[in-house]
């Protein structure tokens, strides 16, 4: 399941959706904006997107780790709009067999994500007015 949302995120709501008897193991990722970036205090995050093409990356990446491990559920959560620090920007909730499997599945989601096509990022500084794009 796939979820773009400008409104807070819970994890154990998230984590609940892939939460089933039968699963030896659940592991979860929450990114969260943080409050000094570049050595600068952050005021604010602003997350952008095109929907339709973070909804087309985020299910390419979702083929790619079912593909490539034996998973039974995984959820990613994208939080857009304004965030303030401390809040939850990304939850991600991988189900599988073992642990093995959903570590490596989790770590997997969280660098396909960095490497760009979701979002972009706009860290807004509490002394400068030129944000930083990642």
């Amino acid at each position: 399941m796939i979820q773009i949302t400008p409104e807070l995120v819970s994890p154990e709501l998230i984590i609940d959706k892939v939460r089933k008897d039968d699963y030896g193991a659940i592991v979860s990722f929450i990114g969260t904006v943080r409050n000094i970036s570049q050595g600068r205090k952050v005021a604010f995050l602003e997350i952008e997107t095109c929907e339709e093409k973070a909804e087309a990356k985020l299910h390419q990446i979702v083929s790619e780790v079912n593909q490539k491990w034996q998973l039974q559920d995984i959820v990613i959560c994208r939080r857009i709009g304004k965030l303030e620090v401390g809040e939850i920007a990304l939850v991600i909730a991988v189900a599988a067999p073992h642990r093995q499997e959903a570590f490596q599945a989790c770590q997997y989601v969280v660098d396909s994500l960095k490497q760009g096509g979701v979002t972009t990022e706009k860290e807004i500084y509490e002394t400068d007015e030129n944000p930083a794009r990642s």
